[in-house]
């Protein structure tokens, strides 16, 4: 299969609605594989690690703010950041930095945030794990053009996405792609809990290469419940965002698309099954190192790499293990604490997890740890305990919330969605390739559902609009990391995961993907429209 039928360019694909076939790694290899990806090396001498201190991405304030809504305005454009010392990185930004300011919002208080796109490239912007209408949930043909984009620049930029089918252009394809030029406003209601969100860029058959070069940010939901609790605040609350990447021999990043201008999507034969990087990088900085008092601090661990699996834990371990105290996820807060000495966080994952650095002897370097990686991207963050006298007054109750638990007997349906590699279409569900506007499902409003996921190699499955619950593992109980509200689930080679969901308030058409990035970009997505 070659590179011309994997990518499905021209009139022909455009106007059938067909994909073409993707050149993938054999299937004997890919089961073979406990976790994805191909390691994409960097062209430049890596630094050593622990030398730069850990950046903390700036709150966005507010541009104006009335009795229900706060708005905020994010300019999207091209800056040459410092991310390796003494090299510039010509980085994709929300408001100029990697990562893009941090949004803090509060349950029950709408946001609208507009997005200006200065970019060379059309862009889409999804709140992930965020409850959000249909128009402003990201859907990726929904394309925000640059500022001064013509007639002809849209047409040519969803021509250039031939690699999909069912443009809307295209007889059939069931929806019109609502495109805007210039600013487009994203209205998030605030109905949900508190819970770390994140904000990236959705387009369609270009998410990896976007996220990539720095398309992502925090955005953070406060709520009354959470508030009540005497958890860490405020400076030992820590947001951070793991990712990975590759660099050029002049700094750039280095990312294997199949074409460097993002005209065409995909990216070479070799990393079909997702790109790794051999940096990482935390809140945009490699391997740093942060002060810690001896107190209890608050981790909101992101993992927003393309394809990178982790396996997080702290070394040395204190003493009687445990060290990780997980109290909330993807939805927000657990019922109750879990305590962890290690936590598995697949792409698109949060764990918000409490550490105690006072079980730890002032003077103590404390490495945060992958386990998964190698000898370089097994490291990812060094905490230096320090001695000064400190006031703590956070602890961790033993119960956090009263968690609203789903009832299977209420499901109106089960449905099951296999993602795999096909032998003609690369990656699917189904058996099929994306198509914007034919849907896989069509749950009705209000309704609770049982959806069951299966896989062949390793698979993170992201749901739009609400959150669910983990019903089952291979028809036992759910893993170690499956509590609470989750909107994305690690499916592993060759597992079959139940998923209890509710879909409420907003109608409209919504996304069920893998967030394995280059999957994404190369068909395995499905729309659902809830009725």
């Amino acid at each position: 299969m070659n590179r011309r039928r994997f990518l499905g360019v021209g009139a022909a694909v455009l106007g059938t609605g067909a994909v073409g076939a993707f050149a993938v790694p054999s299937a004997a290899r890919l089961l073979t594989e406990a976790r994805p990806g191909r390691l994409l090396t960097s062209e430049v001498e890596l630094p050593e690690p622990f030398r730069v201190p850990l950046p903390v991405p700036a709150v966005l304030a507010p541009v104006r703010s009335d009795g229900t809504t706060d708005h905020y305005e994010i300019t999207q454009r091209v800056v040459g950041l410092e991310i390796l010392p003494g090299l510039r990185t010509e980085a994709w930004t929300y408001g100029g930095t990697f990562p893009g300011p941090t949004l803090v919002g509060r349950a029950g208080r709408a946001m609208v945030v507009r997005h200006r796109n200065e970019l060379p490239v059309p862009s889409v912007v999804h709140l992930h794990g965020g409850h959000t209408p249909a128009d402003s949930d990201g859907y990726p043909i929904d394309l925000l053009l640059p500022v001064g984009s013509s007639a002809e620049r849209a047409a040519h930029a969803m021509a250039g996405m031939a690699g999909m089918p069912g443009m809307p252009a295209t007889a059939g394809a069931g929806i019109p792609g609502r495109n805007i030029i210039g600013e487009r406003d994203h209205t998030y209601p605030g109905h949900q809990r508190a819970a770390t969100l994140w904000y990236h860029d959705h387009r369609m058959g270009f998410t990896g290469p976007g996220i990539w070069r720095g398309l992502v940010g925090f955005h953070l939901i406060r709520d009354d419940e959470e508030d009540a609790l005497p958890l860490p605040r405020g400076a030992r609350d820590l947001p951070l965002m793991l990712t990975d990447r590759a660099f050029a021999a002049d700094g750039s990043f280095r990312y294997p698309s199949v074409d460097p201008g993002l005209s065409v999507p995909g990216v070479t034969d070799d990393y079909m099954n997702g790109v790794l990087g051999d940096v990482i990088l935390v809140n945009g900085a490699p391997w740093p190192r942060a002060e810690v008092d001896r107190a209890h601090y608050r981790l909101r661990l992101l993992n927003a790499s393309n394809t990178r699996f982790y396996r997080l834990e702290l070394d040395p371990q204190p003493a009687g293990g445990g060290a990780l105290v997980q109290i909330g996820g993807d939805g927000g807060l657990l019922e109750t604490p879990v305590r962890h000495d290690a936590v598995e966080i697949a792409p698109a994952e949060r764990f918000d997890v409490v550490v105690d650095f006072s079980r730890y002897p002032p003077g103590t370097s404390v490495r945060l740890v992958n386990r998964f990686g190698g000898e370089r991207t097994g490291e990812v963050l060094l905490f230096d305990v320090t001695s000064r006298p400190v006031n703590d007054d956070a602890t961790v109750p033993e119960r956090l919330c009263t968690l609203e638990r789903l009832d299977p007997s209420t499901a109106v349906t089960t449905r099951t969605f296999g993602f795999r590699r096909s032998r003609n279409d690369g990656w699917t569900i189904n058996n099929r390739p994306y198509q914007p506007g034919r849907a896989l499902a069509a749950p009705a409003l209000g309704s609770t559902e049982i959806w069951r996921f299966f896989s062949d190699v390793h698979h993170p499955v992201h749901l739009h609009l609400d959150q669910f619950q983990v019903l089952s593992r291979n028809g036992g109980d759910p893993g170690p990391y499956d509590a609470g509200w989750k909107d994305t689930v690690d499916l592993r080679p060759s597992e079959g995961v139940e998923v209890l969901v509710r879909f409420t308030d907003y109608p409209g058409t919504y996304m069920l993907h893998c967030h394995n990035l280059e999957h994404e970009d190369m068909a395995m997505m499905a729309d659902f429209v809830v009725e």
